[in-house]
Protein backbone atom coordinates (compact mmCIF):
# COMPACT_ATOMS: atom_id res chain seq x y z
CA UNK A 1 0.00 0.00 0.00
CA UNK A 2 1.12 3.66 -0.86
CA UNK A 3 1.33 6.51 1.60
CA UNK A 4 -0.91 8.99 1.12
CA UNK A 5 0.17 12.24 -0.29
CA UNK A 6 0.72 15.18 1.89
CA UNK A 7 -0.71 18.36 0.77
CA UNK A 8 0.50 20.85 0.91
CA UNK A 9 0.24 25.05 -0.55
CA UNK A 10 2.14 25.50 -3.94
CA UNK A 11 5.04 27.35 -4.46
CA UNK A 12 8.06 28.43 -6.25
CA UNK A 13 10.42 25.67 -4.91
CA UNK A 14 7.58 23.05 -6.67
CA UNK A 15 7.90 24.95 -10.20
CA UNK A 16 9.53 22.50 -12.39
CA UNK A 17 7.88 19.60 -10.98
CA UNK A 18 4.26 21.11 -11.55
CA UNK A 19 5.05 22.63 -14.96
CA UNK A 20 6.69 18.97 -16.08
CA UNK A 21 3.13 17.32 -14.83
CA UNK A 22 1.21 19.99 -16.73
CA UNK A 23 3.08 18.94 -19.99
CA UNK A 24 2.48 15.68 -19.25
CA UNK A 25 -1.28 16.19 -19.15
CA UNK A 26 -0.72 18.24 -21.90
CA UNK A 27 1.10 15.93 -24.26
CA UNK A 28 -1.14 12.84 -23.34
CA UNK A 29 -4.12 15.16 -25.32
CA UNK A 30 -7.19 15.13 -23.04
CA UNK A 31 -6.63 17.53 -20.71
CA UNK A 32 -6.56 20.92 -21.97
CA UNK A 33 -6.67 22.86 -25.11
CA UNK A 34 -3.22 24.50 -24.35
CA UNK A 35 -0.16 22.55 -26.81
CA UNK A 36 2.39 23.35 -24.37
CA UNK A 37 3.08 24.38 -20.54
CA UNK A 38 3.30 28.06 -19.38
CA UNK A 39 6.37 29.57 -17.92
CA UNK A 40 6.32 29.26 -13.95
CA UNK A 41 5.95 33.06 -14.23
CA UNK A 42 3.11 33.38 -16.05
CA UNK A 43 1.25 29.84 -14.16
CA UNK A 44 2.16 32.17 -11.05
CA UNK A 45 0.63 35.35 -12.17
CA UNK A 46 -2.52 33.65 -13.61
CA UNK A 47 -3.15 31.26 -9.99
CA UNK A 48 -4.07 32.96 -6.76
CA UNK A 49 -1.73 31.48 -4.21
CA UNK A 50 -4.23 31.15 -1.62
CA UNK A 51 -6.16 28.31 -3.86
CA UNK A 52 -3.35 26.46 -5.04
CA UNK A 53 -1.73 23.08 -3.07
CA UNK A 54 0.64 20.33 -3.75
CA UNK A 55 0.18 16.66 -3.18
CA UNK A 56 3.71 14.94 -2.49
CA UNK A 57 5.14 11.80 -1.30
CA UNK A 58 7.32 11.47 1.92
CA UNK A 59 10.24 13.01 -0.23
CA UNK A 60 8.75 16.12 -1.29
CA UNK A 61 8.58 14.72 -4.95
CA UNK A 62 5.19 16.79 -6.05
CA UNK A 63 2.53 13.92 -7.01
CA UNK A 64 -0.14 16.31 -8.46
CA UNK A 65 -1.17 19.65 -8.16
CA UNK A 66 -4.57 21.72 -8.16
CA UNK A 67 -4.26 25.56 -8.91
CA UNK A 68 -7.94 27.87 -9.33
CA UNK A 69 -8.31 31.53 -11.16
CA UNK A 70 -10.61 34.40 -11.03
CA UNK A 71 -13.20 34.01 -14.14
CA UNK A 72 -13.85 37.40 -13.89
CA UNK A 73 -12.17 40.49 -11.95
CA UNK A 74 -16.43 41.90 -12.24
CA UNK A 75 -17.93 42.13 -8.65
CA UNK A 76 -20.69 40.16 -9.65
CA UNK A 77 -18.11 36.83 -10.20
CA UNK A 78 -15.91 37.21 -6.70
CA UNK A 79 -17.19 34.27 -5.52
CA UNK A 80 -16.26 32.09 -8.85
CA UNK A 81 -12.95 30.52 -9.61
CA UNK A 82 -12.03 27.99 -12.36
CA UNK A 83 -9.88 25.76 -11.32
CA UNK A 84 -7.50 22.80 -12.87
CA UNK A 85 -5.94 19.81 -11.35
CA UNK A 86 -3.39 17.42 -12.30
CA UNK A 87 -1.71 14.05 -11.41
CA UNK A 88 1.81 12.89 -12.47
CA UNK A 89 0.87 9.99 -14.49
CA UNK A 90 2.58 7.40 -11.78
CA UNK A 91 0.95 8.64 -8.94
CA UNK A 92 -2.55 7.95 -10.55
CA UNK A 93 -5.21 5.84 -8.77
CA UNK A 94 -4.31 6.39 -5.28
CA UNK A 95 -6.34 9.23 -4.47
CA UNK A 96 -4.18 12.62 -5.65
CA UNK A 97 -6.75 14.20 -7.28
CA UNK A 98 -9.34 13.71 -4.39
CA UNK A 99 -6.82 14.87 -1.64
CA UNK A 100 -5.84 18.04 -4.13
CA UNK A 101 -9.97 18.81 -4.34
CA UNK A 102 -10.36 18.77 -0.73
CA UNK A 103 -7.75 21.06 0.04
CA UNK A 104 -9.00 23.51 -2.86
CA UNK A 105 -12.85 23.15 -1.58
CA UNK A 106 -11.45 23.94 1.96
CA UNK A 107 -9.94 26.87 1.13
CA UNK A 108 -12.61 28.57 -1.32
CA UNK A 109 -15.40 28.43 0.97
CA UNK A 110 -12.92 29.97 4.10
CA UNK A 111 -12.24 32.52 1.61
CA UNK A 112 -16.29 32.67 0.69
CA UNK A 113 -16.21 31.64 -2.42
CA UNK A 114 -18.74 29.56 -3.64
CA UNK A 115 -18.55 28.15 -7.02
CA UNK A 116 -15.50 26.36 -8.51
CA UNK A 117 -16.04 25.58 -12.03
CA UNK A 118 -13.64 23.73 -14.45
CA UNK A 119 -14.45 22.36 -18.37
CA UNK A 120 -13.20 18.80 -18.68
CA UNK A 121 -12.93 16.82 -21.60
CA UNK A 122 -15.81 13.49 -22.45
CA UNK A 123 -13.06 11.50 -23.06
CA UNK A 124 -11.31 12.21 -19.57
CA UNK A 125 -13.47 9.51 -17.76
CA UNK A 126 -11.23 9.83 -14.86
CA UNK A 127 -11.36 13.35 -13.83
CA UNK A 128 -15.24 13.53 -14.62
CA UNK A 129 -15.43 11.00 -11.66
CA UNK A 130 -13.15 12.11 -9.35
CA UNK A 131 -14.81 15.63 -9.39
CA UNK A 132 -17.81 14.19 -9.09
CA UNK A 133 -17.15 12.14 -5.82
CA UNK A 134 -16.15 15.40 -4.94
CA UNK A 135 -19.37 16.97 -5.05
CA UNK A 136 -19.19 18.80 -8.47
CA UNK A 137 -21.82 18.00 -11.08
CA UNK A 138 -21.96 18.55 -15.08
CA UNK A 139 -23.93 21.62 -15.74
CA UNK A 140 -23.60 21.27 -19.68
CA UNK A 141 -21.63 20.61 -22.45
CA UNK A 142 -19.88 23.02 -25.02
CA UNK A 143 -20.32 20.88 -28.32
CA UNK A 144 -17.45 21.84 -30.38
CA UNK A 145 -15.86 24.24 -28.63
CA UNK A 146 -12.58 24.59 -29.60
CA UNK A 147 -10.47 22.75 -31.96
CA UNK A 148 -7.82 20.80 -30.60
CA UNK A 149 -5.49 19.06 -33.07
CA UNK A 150 -6.89 20.05 -36.06
CA UNK A 151 -10.31 18.09 -34.67
CA UNK A 152 -13.30 19.74 -32.96
CA UNK A 153 -13.46 18.84 -29.59
CA UNK A 154 -16.76 19.00 -26.40
CA UNK A 155 -15.99 20.20 -22.93
CA UNK A 156 -17.72 19.64 -20.71
CA UNK A 157 -19.01 22.50 -17.98
CA UNK A 158 -18.80 21.51 -14.36
CA UNK A 159 -18.87 23.34 -10.85
CA UNK A 160 -19.24 22.78 -7.17
CA UNK A 161 -21.45 25.26 -5.21
CA UNK A 162 -20.79 25.62 -2.23
CA UNK A 163 -23.44 24.17 0.78
CA UNK A 164 -21.83 26.60 2.94
CA UNK A 165 -20.98 29.88 1.24
CA UNK A 166 -24.24 31.95 0.72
Amino acid sequence: MTAPALVVPLTATHADEVIAIYQAGIDEGNATFETAAPTWEQFDAAKMPEHRFAAVDATGRVLGWVAAGRVSDRCAYAGVVEHSVYVHPDARGRGVASALLKALIASTEAAGIWTIQSGIFPENAASLAVHERAGFRVIGTRERIGRHHGAWRDVMLVERRSPVVS
